[in-house]
């Protein structure tokens, strides 16, 4: 620039052409266009009342959101599912508004006798229904949404609609067919589905992998925080089928930003990664390469990927397949109606039809890998099965590893088809099983791309969640932001704080038939100690006037073989007729004093004598 144009230039007046405020305007227009291109979230206008504020990329640096001076908060409400594995529920206030994320069961223990299955204790939920505003599935196994008829019989099915994947609301609605409760309304989701649920309330649903198709996390926003519920999920990076993990959305929203993680904790005490599905496939294609004979495979029926990987192989293999067992047959009838199962032409065979094909070319796939009585592989087993008798020449593969609690079942079935000469393939390093749950580096990995602020460890015993607290201060998440939590526990959660803010009631409803929760403590007690030391009824007729008749009857059952004992029986009849003379001298004629005076006395004496404690039942029948 020459030193002529430098003058010029330096002596130029420049003039604005809009004015101060026409500037602060527009520099407020752009910072807005700014915002919202420099993040993901989703930003609601005020009729909806909800805005979502951008935060800084730092999982310590969150922005408060405060209303009125006062910091926003929510809770997260842990019905079932920590500190055991199954009835899996979470609740989530805001508010006056509640989600529920999964309504699961489990199964009965030894100590449960009669008991058909367990689910949670519905009370909180019931005196807040007006508060509910859907319930949210991440997959369809048992302990995920085999309570759900029981929820909507007891909360009813008018305003809370249900979420979830194709095959899970299809799994769902077939439960209930034998249960008082309508069906209700339902929204199909897809990975990547958001959702405004209610006022407060928006959700997106997120791939991940399990051993089921369906599967996802929940990401869960409102104007307090935003959780991430990640559902159960191993990280597959080979998987048989479905929408894959979907590391890329999980990482985006680590840089949004999430509150608070609630994450699968059922294999933290493992190290490693759990292997892919597909490996299971080329080890049960060794086995049906072994076997001369008949092949009976039994498996989890809700396992979808591994059930098309064992049809595709009898396929190979030539064999025609049986199924047997009902959870089993409706998997099959379920999937492939919806095209999760594809099943060649001609292959399904009726299990009564077995034995007219060449051993070589039979495939039964059956229930019960982990010992249930009734279940097909356990008839099998006890020689008990209507159509399957084994012989010299079947192997037997169990595809699954029993679940905590089942081991002394499962073994014995092991033991039972051994006895029958078969070939039992079962041994976990065979590799015909393979977990679906994420061991410790991929509760580690999830972790890192979600970057949470607080967290949540769930679906475990407590050994396990306390480990996965263990890994998560181990990646950087502070420890005094992790909670090790319980049943029952009301969280408060805000942007800066996470604590336990008190009690509601929780704990397990048992299912006895179709009574609901009719079955409590005492009477398990009761059918405890008739399975100990049994029963004894005695019979006493009363006249009008208040005497008795001095013919007693006694009858017992499971305390003492009655011909054995008769001199016991007989000196017990002998007390009880001294007891009633003793009461008609006192003038007692209140039928509940007479029952209590007969079984603390007989009791006592039978205690003394046979060191047991047989349940006493008087009945006073009036003559």
């Amino acid at each position: 620039m020459s030193e002529k144009e430098k003058n010029e230039f330096g002596n130029q007046t420049f003039k604005r052409n809009f004015s101060k405020k026409e500037e602060i305007n527009k520099i407020k227009s752009g910072m807005k266009r700014f915002r919202r291109k420099s993040t993901n979230r989703r930003h609601l206008d005020e009729k909806n009342e909800i805005r979502y504020i951008p935060r800084v990329n730092d999982r310590n640096r969150h922005i408060d959101k405060e209303v009125d001076g006062k910091e926003e908060k929510m809770y997260v409400i842990p019905l079932g599912g920590i500190e055991e594995v199954g009835k899996n529920m979470t609740a989530f206030q805001y508010k006056d508004e509640i989600i529920v994320v999964d309504a699961g069961l489990t199964f009965p223990e030894d100590e449960h006798l009669g008991i058909d299955v367990i689910i949670p204790d519905f009370s909180y939920l019931e005196s807040n229904r007006h508060k509910i505003k859907g319930l949210l599935l991440t997959h369809g196994h048992e302990d995920h949404i085999g309570a759900i008829p029981y929820f909507y019989q007891k909360l009813g099915t008018e305003n809370i609609p249900m979420y979830g994947g194709r095959l899970t609301l299809a799994l769902a609605k077939a439960k209930f067919e034998k249960k008082d409760a309508k069906l209700p309304k339902e929204k199909v989701i897809s990975g990547r589905t958001i959702l405004k649920v209610s006022k407060y309330f928006t959700v997106e649903f997120i791939s991940v992998t399990h051993s089921i198709a369906d599967c996802y996390a929940i990401c869960i926003k409102t104007p307090a925080a935003t959780i991430l519920h990640s559902g159960d999920f191993k990280v597959d990076l080979t998987p048989v089928d479905g929408e894959g993990f979907d590391f890329g959305r999980l990482a985006q929203l680590g840089e949004e930003g999430v509150d608070l993680l609630l994450s699968d904790s059922t294999n933290a005490q493992i190290p490693g990664f759990t292997p892919s599905e597909r490996t299971v496939g080329e080890s049960l294609k060794d086995e049906f390469a072994k076997a001369d004979g008949r092949i009976i495979l039994a498996a989890f029926a809700s396992h979808v990927h591994r059930l098309q990987q064992i049809v595709n192989i009898a396929l190979k293999h030539g064999r025609k397949i049986a199924i047997d067992g009902r959870s089993m047959v409706k998997i099959f009838e379920i999937c492939s109606n919806l095209g999760y199962l594809k099943i060649p032409k001609d292959i399904m065979i009726d299990i009564d039809k077995v034995e007219t094909y060449p051993a070589n070319k039979v495939l039964i796939l059956c229930t019960g890998t982990q010992g249930e009585p009734l279940a097909a592989l356990s008839r099998i087993a006890n020689g008990t099965h209507k159509h399957i008798s084994l012989r010299e020449g079947d192997t037997v593969v169990i595809s699954a590893t029993p679940i905590p609690g089942n081991e002394k079942a499962a073994t014995k079935n092991i033991n039972q088809l051994m006895k029958r000469n078969a070939d039992v393939v079962f041994e976990k390093g065979i590799g015909i099983h393979v977990s679906g749950h994420g061991c410790q580096e991929e509760q580690k990995l999830m972790l890192n791309l979600v970057k949470p602020k607080f967290f949540l460890p769930v679906h475990g015993e407590y050994a396990m969640i306390k480990k996965h607290k263990e890994l998560a201060v181990a990646v950087g998440v502070p420890e005094k932001n992790v909670i090790l939590s319980e049943n029952g526990a009301k969280l408060e959660l805000s942007k800066t704080k996470f604590r336990t803010a008190g009690k509601v009631p929780s704990g397990a409803t048992f299912i006895d038939g179709f009574g609901i929760g009719d079955i409590g403590n005492a009477v398990l007690k009761d059918r405890q100690n008739l399975a100990d030391d049994g029963i004894v009824i005695i019979s006493i007729s009363q006249y009008r006037n208040g005497k008795f008749n001095k013919q007693v009857e006694l009858v017992t059952r499971g305390f003492v073989y009655n011909k054995d004992a008769e001199s016991l029986l007989s000196e017990t009849k002998e007390l009880i007729k001294m007891e009633l003379s003793s009461m008609e001298n006192e003038g007692i004629k209140e039928i509940g004093k007479i029952k209590q005076r007969i079984r603390a006395k007989i009791g006592e004496f039978l205690n003394k004598e046979t060191d047991r404690e047989p349940i006493i039942l008087p009945i006073i029948m009036e003559v």
